[in-house]
């Protein structure tokens, strides 16, 4: 039996003696890779965390590569972070609309008055155009749906586009 498989990581000694033979390295690795903006003693401790959680998964002789494998992975996700922060930070939320106040309070009286046309007209009038212009459905389909001629259906809607002209013609709209 050799000597790997009897000295198991999950050992507090043997954990221990990995740990004073590969953490100065570790930690210079990253470093110097890194860089100190990072924390790569952080995450050097981190990967340490990680080999003891998966102490019975790793075995002595993959212990180094399992702990420089981790700590660089973990310092890759540290820096995706740190790019994701940062362009969010350098994104601003837009506080403001080209729409003047004028505007935002025209548009607003624009749909009341719209709103209130639309309730003045008949039934099938509103009906005949909302299914049209809303819905997006054909004459026909309309007159089929209401069980009336593709020309009442025409009639209704054209008579309503009037109203609609009429009730808010000091929009100035086409």
């Amino acid at each position: 039996m050799s000597k790997d498989l009897k000295e198991n990581i999950c050992e507090e000694t043997v954990f221990e003696r990995v740990y004073n033979k590969y953490s100065k390295d570790l930690n210079d690795f990253l470093f110097y890779k890194y860089g100190a903006q990072y924390n790569p003693s952080d995450k050097a401790q981190d990967a340490f965390m990680k080999l003891w959680d998966n102490c019975k998964k790793v075995t002595l002789s993959k212990a180094k590569s399992f702990l420089f494998t981790v700590a660089n992975n973990m310092m890759l996700n540290e820096i995706k972070h740190q790019k994701v922060v940062m362009k969010f930070e350098k994104e601003t939320p837009k506080k403001y609309t080209n729409e003047t106040p004028e505007f935002l309070l025209e548009k607003e009286q624009y749909f009341e008055r719209y709103q209130a046309v639309l309730e003045s007209l008949t039934e099938e009038q509103r009906v005949a155009f909302l299914l049209s212009k809303v819905e997006g459905k054909k004459h026909a389909e309309i007159a089929e749906m209401l069980d009336v001629t593709k020309k009442v259906v025409e009639y209704r809607i054209y008579s309503a586009f009037d109203k609609l002209k009429e009730g808010l013609d000091d929009f100035k709209i086409k």
